[in-house]
């Protein structure tokens, strides 16, 4: 028998577990994802499994990576699958608003207390940012203020040539999802012959990974791993290529660049594409040996 409905305006929906579970999913299993054709599509393909009529050798593997995050998603949940099964159309669509609800409220949460602290983090020690950043308004972010552009310009390129920054502000040289910033590398340094050197490795990055999934006051301690806080909260003991992604693009998106929204929309800042680059990148199964000693290197 499916669970009965309960509806979106209700008191109900306030303490609904799947919220929470919805804030982790974002954080570390995908964050643009459309949840509801997302969990439709992978019921549909477990019920052919089941009664033989499809096989994963079927399935292109754009398939099986969203079957992958359909599984992630149902194995984080206790008796999500159970229940998926057991459950009509309305019911699923208020699964899917839920966990929608929880992933999309942890962004706003993370980006509201990350946004203002990032304006610490980046500026010189005993010094000052000229001019000054607003806290709470990102217009003068991105690639229009000195110290945010330098740590967004692509590695590839010369910060410091005047001309680049000019082509950057002014949209002629336009800054793919896939380009890596200088804020992803260790020292803001690019190694020319080693391009895995300190990749991943961004003083900014731990920083914000860490005030997001232990605790803010962690940011100014020696751990890197994941131990209290949110990771506490969902049993999560290791930092994952997801989780990466997902500080990664709101560093990128919305602590030091211009945008407001962490959006599939955001062409200025191309947020998904970034998102998903990095995934893409860290999955790489020419790249395993080396995501496997950057992932040794975050969980010690």
């Amino acid at each position: 028998m499916a669970i009965p409905v309960k509806h979106v305006g209700s008191n109900s929906t306030r303490t609904d577990p799947l919220v929470s579970h919805g804030r982790h999913f974002g954080r570390t299993i995908h964050s643009f994802c459309r949840i509801f054709p997302l969990i439709k599509e992978g019921l549909s393909r477990e019920v052919q499994f089941k009664a033989g009529l499809l096989r994963y050798t079927d399935l292109s593997n754009q398939e099986l990576r969203e079957h992958h995050i359909y599984k992630e998603l149902v194995e984080a949940i206790p008796d999500l699958g159970e229940r998926l099964l057991t459950s009509a159309e309305p019911e699923i669509h208020y699964i899917a608003e839920m966990l929608n609800k929880g992933s999309m409220g942890a962004c706003a949460d993370d980006t509201k207390s990350l946004k203002s602290v990032v304006i610490d983090w980046i500026t010189p020690l005993g010094g000052s940012l000229s001019p000054p950043l607003s806290r709470n308004v990102k217009t003068d972010r991105g690639c229009f203020h000195e110290q945010t552009g330098r740590l967004l310009c692509p590695a590839t390129l010369n910060w410091d040539d005047n001309e680049i920054q000019k082509q950057l502000k002014t949209g002629q040289i336009i800054v793919s999802g896939d380009n890596w910033p200088f804020f992803l590398y260790r020292d803001h340094t690019l190694n020319a012959e080693n391009l895995w050197d300190g990749l991943f490795q961004g003083e900014l990055l731990v920083s914000a990974f860490k005030h997001v999934f232990t605790c803010p006051s962690s940011v100014e301690k020696e751990t890197r791993a994941t131990r209290a806080g949110n990771a506490e909260i969902h049993g999560m003991r290791s930092v994952t290529i997801a989780s990466l992604a997902y500080i990664s693009t709101l560093v990128h998106t919305l602590c030091l660049g211009s945008s407001a929204v962490f959006s599939r929309n955001d062409k200025a800042t191309d947020s998904e594409r970034f998102y998903r680059s990095v995934i893409e990148f860290l999955e790489t199964p020419s790249e395993t040996a080396e995501v496997e000693d950057l992932l040794r290197w975050w969980n010690v």
